[in-house]
């Protein structure tokens, strides 16, 4: 049986709801798989020095792009998706508070996928050769992140089971399990509950449905009494309930979860 973490606690490290400085959330993911020193954590602040702030709904980095820099999200919520010529869309990644991407940037010449907003967004764009020149320094640093790709290919591997093999209120409640222990790992919930500022329409576009299957969904997981939805905050009132309808193991988000008691 999953159980869900404390909204304070992953490992032996105490988080909090709100990051205390822009470097926070990407310190605290990369701790989650590798102890950092001081030195480590003031480099990766120096990374964020350059963020900027980006409105809903806008492309930071468009497919067939120049593959300009190493994007790392400090405030909000972003993803990498990809578009048919029909105008369809596929979301393929979320990205919260401490995540990267492009990290490939300097290997490859240009985007073969678009990174966009969900909500405002703080992200910060690194030069590909100073990241490699911390990497080099900081063997910490660059552990940590590789472990995170790792993490990385892993959600992309269940988000294509979630596709292919779960009912349409699996692939939600599975969602809404794997969104709820990353942004803990964060700082980013408070108890059970943490921000959700997708539309319906992100969320159909993430989990392979329509709009008016995910609304049904939506609404039988609230019926079931497993979730509330207010505003832009979701609750998940029965943890235990919820993964076990989605057959959620966290082993691949590599958090070192642990349980709450009882």
């Amino acid at each position: 049986m999953v159980q869900a973490l404390s909204s304070q606690a992953v490992g032996d490290r105490v988080f909090f709801p709100v990051p205390e400085s822009p470097a926070s959330a990407l310190v605290q993911k990369l701790e989650a798989f590798q102890d950092l020193s001081t030195e480590d954590r003031n480099a990766l602040a120096r990374l964020v020095t350059t963020a900027r702030d980006y409105p809903a709904h806008t492309d930071i980095l468009r497919e067939g792009e120049p593959a300009d820099g190493v994007l790392i999200v400090v405030k909000g919520f972003a993803c990498r998706n990809q578009f048919r010529q029909n105008g369809a869309r596929q979301i393929t990644a979320y990205l919260v508070p401490g995540d990267h991407c492009n990290l490939e940037a300097g290997l490859i010449n240009r985007m073969d996928h678009t990174v966009s907003t969900l909500s405002p967004c703080r992200v910060a764009r690194v030069n590909a050769e100073a990241l490699h020149a911390i990497l080099r320094q900081h063997p910490a640093i660059r552990q940590a992140l590789r472990m995170s790709i790792l993490v990385n290919e892993a959600t992309l591997r269940e988000w294509i089971v979630n596709i292919g093999c779960r009912t349409a209120v699996e692939r939600i409640a599975h969602l809404f399990c794997e969104l709820h222990l990353r942004l803990n790992a964060v700082g980013l919930t408070r108890g059970m509950t943490y921000e959700l500022p997708f539309t319906q329409s992100d969320i159909a576009v993430t989990v392979g449905l329509s709009n008016v299957h995910v609304n049904r969904s939506l609404q039988a997981l609230r019926r079931q009494r497993f979730l509330t939805l207010s505003g832009k905050r979701l609750t998940i009132l029965d943890w235990t309930g919820l993964s076990e309808l989605a057959e959620f193991n966290p082993s691949y988000l590599q958090l070192g979860c642990r349980p709450l008691d009882g």
